[in-house]
């Protein structure tokens, strides 16, 4: 993980580092209250400041899920003008939980002349697996 940290101009101090392995274990894009639960060694103003300085570095992709707010996952490209690890996410509206849906790559969009994108956030909404199996189990 202090590779990762180095690798994008950060230097891996206790903190940034327990925040890099947070996301990284939590299998899925984390939010800022998801973070403070799992980190209750590192005060919330820390976790933000780590954060701040990870989007800054480009170390995390920032995700708009259409619930609660933003959520957080590693960005693990290293090239600082085109990121290649772009996937499409899926957000539950029952559990509100959102996935990386990793083999699924953003598609391309062409924009109208002068528009210049800098980010992409491809959101899917939905069910999950999970939620749909539970529907059922209560409709048998």
């Amino acid at each position: 993980m202090e590779d990762l940290l180095e690798k994008h101009g950060i230097r891996p101090t206790p903190n940034r580092l327990l925040v890099a392995r947070a996301l990284e274990g939590g299998g899925r894009p984390m939010s800022m209250t998801e973070l403070e639960a799992q980190l209750d060694t590192v005060d919330k103003s820390g976790i933000f400041r780590t954060l701040s300085l990870f989007k800054e570095k480009h170390l995390v992709h920032v995700l708009e899920d259409g619930g609660e707010g933003v959520r957080y996952e590693l960005c693990h490209s290293h090239d600082h003008d085109h990121d290649d690890d772009l996937h499409v996410h899926f957000f539950c509206e029952r559990c509100h939980r959102t996935f990386c849906l990793e083999e699924i790559p953003v598609p391309q969009v062409r924009t109208p002349e002068g528009f210049r994108v800098h980010t992409v956030n491809y959101m899917l909404k939905g069910i999950c697996p999970d939620c749909g199996d539970e529907a059922r189990r209560r409709l048998a």
